[in-house]
């Protein structure tokens, strides 16, 4: 009786955790059976809405020159800029623009989403739509009108394209080949498949009154905000829209010591907030929502090199005790191998990142390094430090 329990037990662990190298092909096989979904490319949206840009910034502000000036030259005139620096130094600050606000609040906030309602208290006319930007990114000149289309189809919440800004290490290219899997299988395809896309922190946009409605009352700490900020969304059974032409370009971790720092932040985030997945899918399956399930199932994912790494074990396990099962992980771990580098092709990905593969076991590593200083992650600095350098493309030319 015990056997059969422990055997029964074995098989169930072995199905949460292998399920996950075959789910980018079943949400891939989804989105094919649906029609609709995707967003060509220049629609015209009936009206330009009023925009509020959010940059914020804490206590680095070296690459805020840059970021405005690539917003100032989008190819659109309804917005507004807001900057929110906090914990800066703003006297060497000055924007030579009528659009572009600059703001310090009086005590230090340390937070995301705090900085945000800083910006939204002050804002000093009444905008209809807020988009989030990183004060280490840029903005492609189109990126607003590509946003309003899928605002004009209906949608409350847009997800854009945070492509890589750098590729001048190989960890940078492994972040950048890393993103890539997730802006197809989380954002494209899952969004084609009649869910939601997951949000990336920033390169992503809200109608103001959803935002106020989901945030305004919640007291968040630490990193995570756009965790918080998509289950509220996906509570409500809104749908995020994915706009694959809305790019804003992000600067990718160049060193180790800035991937450790940055994912031992994201772990925790992931170990704090993956239980939204439970009550997420428990509404799906009541409500039969495939927009809930799927998004539930998504957020109750762990990170890629986790399960990864428990599959890989599992297979070695089953070597040993039984290799029939040893074969099925072998054959999922070909599927998912083939579903990453299906989202690498039918991207623009840049050769340098298909060469950085080879240094994947040690991209690993350092995440692993991660993993084991997750626990204190959120007393490490609130913000990512990033080096300079000179690798930064002309993004109107993309």
């Amino acid at each position: 009786m015990i056997n059969t329990a422990i055997s029964i037990l074995w098989i169930v662990l072995q199905i949460l955790v292998g399920y996950h190298l075959i789910f980018p092909l079943v949400v891939y096989m989804l989105a094919k059976l649906r029609s609709g979904g995707r967003t060509p490319i220049n629609v015209q949206a009936p009206y330009a809405a009023d925009y509020a840009l959010i940059v914020t910034a804490y206590q680095q502000t070296d690459s805020l020159p840059a970021v405005v000036d690539s917003i100032l030259k989008m190819n659109y005139d309804n917005y507004l800029v807001y900057i929110v620096a906090d914990n800066c130094d703003i006297s060497n600050l000055h924007f030579n623009s009528d659009r572009v606000i600059l703001l310090r609040p009086p005590s230090v906030l340390a937070s995301n989403t705090a900085s945000h309602f800083f910006a939204i208290n002050n804002f000093v006319r009444h905008h209809e739509r807020l988009t989030i930007i990183d004060s280490d990114n840029l903005v492609h000149p189109e990126y607003l009108n590509h946003l309003n289309e899928l605002f004009h189809k209906g949608y409350d919440a847009v997800q854009g394209v945070r492509e890589a800004k750098n590729l001048n290490t190989t960890l940078a290219c492994l972040d950048a080949a890393r993103d890539i899997y997730y802006h197809y299988y989380d954002g494209r395809l899952l969004f084609d498949a009649g869910s939601s896309a997951t949000l990336a922190g920033s390169g992503m946009a809200f109608t103001v009154s959803l935002y106020r409605d989901c945030l305004e009352n919640l007291d968040i700490k630490g990193a995570g905000f756009d965790k918080v900020l998509q289950a509220e969304i996906l509570k409500r059974n809104k749908r995020i829209a994915f706009a694959e032409y809305a790019l804003v370009y992000d600067e990718k971790t160049s060193s180790s010591d800035q991937l450790v720092n940055q994912r031992s932040r994201w772990i925790n985030t992931w170990f704090k907030y993956f239980k939204f997945g439970f009550s997420i899918l428990r509404k799906g399956l009541a409500g039969g929502s495939i927009n809930q399930i799927l998004f539930g199932l998504v957020l109750l994912r762990p990170p890629l090199f986790i399960f990864l790494l428990l599959s890989g074990l599992f297979f070695m396990i089953n070597l040993l005790v039984n290799p029939v099962y040893s074969i099925y992980w072998l054959l999922g771990f070909v599927i998912f191998v083939a579903g990453f580098l299906m989202s690498l092709a039918h991207s623009d990905t840049d050769p340098r990142i298909y060469k950085s593969l080879r240094s994947i076991p040690r991209f690993i590593f350092y995440q692993i390094s991660a993993l084991l200083k997750s626990k204190q992650a959120n007393k490490r600095s609130v913000a990512t430090r990033h080096s300079e350098h000179n690798t930064i493309k002309d993004i109107s030319e993309k």
